[in-house]
C-alpha cells in the first residue's frame, strides 16, 4: 500500500484558521454526507422550506432570502445586477479590498461607479457618505459591511439612515459579516444583503445568499433592468413561495446550511456574537503580547477577522510559512499593497477558545523560531483574561 501523501487531502493536525473558508462542524458534515434528494421532490423542498423558516431572522428580514450555487462574489454581482438599469450611477464605499471588487463589479455591468474612499483600516463615516450622497442622483449606495481585507466593520445602521428619505437602495456586502455579527437588514433600512455559505455560516463555499427589501424587490421586479438569465432574481421570487429554485440548487450544500442553521439557532443568535466577540478580544489580546498590533481603527474592528500588523522587521509571508511548515495552521496574509505586512485570522464559525488559545502557541512558537521570541504565557494569560472580560 502506498505511503505517499494524497496531495488533494490536508495533513492530519491541519488547521484552517484564515477568514474563510472555515473548518465544518461534524454535524454539518454528516449532512453533507446523506444521499443526494430530488431538487423538485419533497425532500428537496422540505430543505429550502426549512432554510427560508431559519435564515430570515440571521438577516434579520421578514421576506425571503435567496440562495444561488455561486460563490460570495456570484451574490454580490447578481444582487446588483438585479436592481440597477443601464446608465444608472452607483456609489460605492471604498476602504479595502472587497469595496474595490464591488466597484469593479459594477463598472463590469456598466453602471456610472462613484467611489466614496476612506484609508484603509478606518470605518467609512457616515457624514461624507451623505455629502456624496447629495451630489448626484444614486441608484445605489454600495458598502462592505464587514472588510476582511483590513478586519474593519461598518456601522451599517447609519448609513442605512442615510437614505430612508431617498430613492437610493443599500447594497451590502456582508459575506464575513453574517451569522458573526449582527445583522438587522429591516430595522437598518437596507435593502440588498449578500453573503455566502463558507464563513460565518460553517459551511463549504458554494453558496450565495441574498436578503431583499420590499423597494428591491420592486426593483428587481422591473422591466427595464439589466439583461440577466442564470442570476435574474425575478426567476428565484417567482417560486420561493412554492419552497422551489429556479434552476437546480446545490442540494447537498443545502442540506449542510439546514444543519448549520440548526446549531446557530440552538445556541442562540446573541449567544453565538458574544462568542465570536469573546473570541476575538481574546485573539487579539493575546497577539498583542506577542507584538502584534491590531491593523486599522481598533474602535471599528471586525468580529469576525483579526487584522494584524507585523512587528519588527519580520515579514508576514514568513510567519504564514513557518506557521504552515512546522504547525500545520494556515492563517492568512494581504494580497494587495498590504503584503508581507499583515497577517489575518478568522474568528468565525464554530470557533471557540481552545482555538484561539492554540493559535496563540502556534504563533509563540513560530516567533521565537524567527529570532522574535515573547512570553508566550504571559499571552495565553492576557487571551484568557479578556476573554473573561468580554
Amino acid at each position: 500500500m502506498s505511503t505517499v501523501q494524497d496531495p488533494t487531502l490536508a495533513p492530519t493536525g491541519y488547521r484552517l484558521r484564515i477568514p474563510g473558508p472555515v473548518p465544518v462542524p461534524e454535524a454539518v458534515r454528516a449532512a453533507l454526507a446523506r444521499p443526494v434528494v430530488a431538487h423538485r421532490g419533497p425532500y428537496g423542498r422540505a430543505q429550502i422550506a426549512r432554510i427560508q423558516e431559519l435564515i430570515r431572522p440571521v438577516f434579520g428580514t421578514h421576506n425571503p432570502v435567496l440562495t444561488l450555487a455561486s460563490s460570495g462574489t456570484g451574490a454580490m454581482e447578481a444582487g446588483l445586477l438585479n436592481v440597477i438599469a443601464p446608465g444608472d450611477r452607483v456609489l460605492v464605499v471604498v476602504q479595502g479590498q472587497f469595496g474595490d471588487r464591488y466597484a469593479a463589479i459594477a463598472a463590469a455591468l456598466g453602471a456610472v461607479v462613484d467611489k466614496v474612499e476612506f484609508p484603509w483600516g478606518e470605518a467609512a463615516q457616515p457624514d461624507v457618505i451623505a455629502e456624496r450622497l447629495a451630489t448626484a442622483d444614486y441608484r445605489a449606495l454600495v458598502i462592505t459591511h464587514n472588510e476582511s481585507s483590513t478586519g474593519i466593520e461598518n456601522d451599517l445602521a447609519a448609513i442605512g439612515a442615510l437614505v430612508r428619505d431617498r430613492d437610493t437602495l443599500v447594497v451590502v456586502d456582508s459575506v464575513s459579516g453574517l451569522a458573526g455579527t449582527a445583522m438587522r437588514m429591516d430595522e437598518w433600512g437596507l435593502d440588498v444583503v449578500v453573503s455566502a455559505s463558507q464563513k460565518a455560516l460553517m459551511c463549504p463555499p458554494g453558496m450565495g445568499l441574498i436578503g431583499l427589501s420590499d423597494r428591491a424587490i420592486a426593483a428587481v421586479k422591473r422591466d427595464s433592468g439589466m439583461p440577466r438569465f442564470f442570476f435574474d432574481l425575478r426567476r428565484a421570487l417567482a417560486v420561493i413561495d412554492d419552497d422551489q429554485t429556479p434552476f437546480t440548487p446545490p442540494v447537498s450544500l443545502n442540506a449542510g446550511l439546514c444543519a448549520a442553521l440548526e446549531l446557530i439557532h440552538e445556541e442562540g443568535l446573541e449567544h453565538v456574537f458574544a462568542r465570536h466577540r469573546k473570541c476575538n478580544d481574546a485573539l487579539l489580546a493575546g497577539c498583542a503580547a506577542l507584538g502584534f498590533e491590531p491593523f486599522g481603527q481598533h474602535a471599528a474592528r471586525s468580529r469576525t477577522v483579526v487584522a494584524l500588523s507585523v512587528p519588527g522587521n519580520l515579514d508576514g509571508g514568513q510567519i504564514i510559512k513557518e506557521l504552515m511548515a512546522t504547525h500545520r495552521t494556515v492563517v492568512a496574509g494581504a494580497r494587495n499593497h498590504l503584503s508581507g505586512r499583515m497577517i489575518r485570522l478568522g474568528t468565525m464559525g464554530q470557533i471557540g477558545l481552545p482555538d484561539v488559545m492554540q493559535d496563540i502557541l502556534d504563533i509563540g512558537a513560530t516567533l521565537a523560531r524567527l529570532g522574535h521570541a515573547r512570553d508566550v504565557n504571559a499571552a495565553l494569560a492576557a487571551a484568557l483574561q479578556a476573554y473573561d472580560n468580554a
